[in-house]
């Protein structure tokens, strides 16, 4: 720790700087995933906006902390460790509708009826999400996207408290 201290590592602006890093790290990640044909259900896309409000959260926690605007700077980390907070929760629900534990939202998890009618058939693929919250089409090292997001969420939102702490009255 006192390694980290000396090399300035743990200064709020660095902090925040790595939080951008790693915002846009799984961003990209997401997006490269995407391209290779795995396509995100609904929590997923909704897992990620937290990501996207650090592209600007965090940019501005490290300009204001630079510039001595602590309480600007301390809100912005604030507001981070929140929705990370909440993308934990929500990152384990995900975990917890992948595992059958909890049911999905109906969009992307609940039964597929049967049509009567290919009329029947052709209306309800229109209105039917492809994608499905339940069944995960990636695992990386044994463990699915949401469960990453879980471990990162939390993280995220640990770093975005000792910034907000590390801020200087």
């Amino acid at each position: 720790m006192a390694l980290l201290e000396s090399s300035g590592l743990l200064a709020p602006r660095n902090i925040a700087l790595l939080i951008l890093a790693a915002a846009v790290a799984a961003i990209g990640g997401a997006y490269a995933y995407e391209s290779l044909g795995y396509l995100p259900c609904e929590l997923c896309y909704k897992e990620r906006v937290p990501y996207y409000a650090a592209f600007a959260l965090a940019p501005l926690a490290a300009f204001a902390a630079q510039t001595g605007r602590g309480g600007m700077a301390r809100a912005a980390f604030l507001l981070m460790a929140l929705l990370f907070v909440g993308n934990f929760i929500l990152s384990i629900y995900h975990s917890g509708v992948e595992w059958k534990i909890f049911a999905g939202p109906s969009d992307c998890s609940g039964p597929l009826s049967t049509a009567p009618s290919v009329a029947d058939f052709m209306k309800q693929l229109q209105s039917v999400k492809v994608v499905r919250c339940d069944e995960p089409n990636l695992w990386i090292f044994g463990l699915t996207l949401a469960n990453w997001n879980v471990a990162i969420s939390a993280v995220l939102a640990s770093m975005a408290l000792v910034g907000a702490r590390r801020i200087r009255s």
